[in-house]
């Protein structure tokens, strides 16, 4: 039984879906990690207009998205969401293995995810099944 590397909640999926409708010839769009920032390093968005069969692939309703293989430890276990307030929209991730973000909020500090805990915490789940 696998898992997926993130989940998508539905208004992450809407707004994907949005953003492709518009895109001409996107598959999805791609999330990765790149240096940057005050914290370290950033989530970077972007079009993925072709697909890597290295990325791993989510699917809600019928939203893709695509994790670039150099981020997957950082994203595991990882919420993808979209909320829109008074001053600002926007991806957010839920991410458990982020330690620290900056105060501007660009920016985060994020460890690989323990793939050990992970396991253990999996192996508890088909247990219970």
């Amino acid at each position: 039984m696998g898992f997926a590397v993130m989940t998508l909640t539905p208004a992450a999926a809407e707004r994907v879906k949005t953003i492709l409708k518009t895109s001409d010839n996107a598959a999805g769009i791609r999330v990765g990690i790149k240096k940057g920032g005050c914290a370290g390093m950033e989530y970077a968005i972007d079009l993925a207009t072709e697909v890597n069969p290295k990325d791993d692939r989510i699917e809600r309703d019928g939203a893709t998205v695509f994790v670039a293989p150099e981020a997957v430890l950082y994203l595991l276990g990882t919420e993808m969401d979209y909320e829109v307030t008074k001053l600002r929209s926007g991806f957010v991730f839920n991410n458990p293995n982020q330690t620290s973000a900056c105060g501007c909020g660009e920016s985060v500090e994020l460890k690989p995810a323990d793939l050990a805990r992970l396991a253990e915490a999996g192996n508890a789940v088909v247990r219970a099944e």
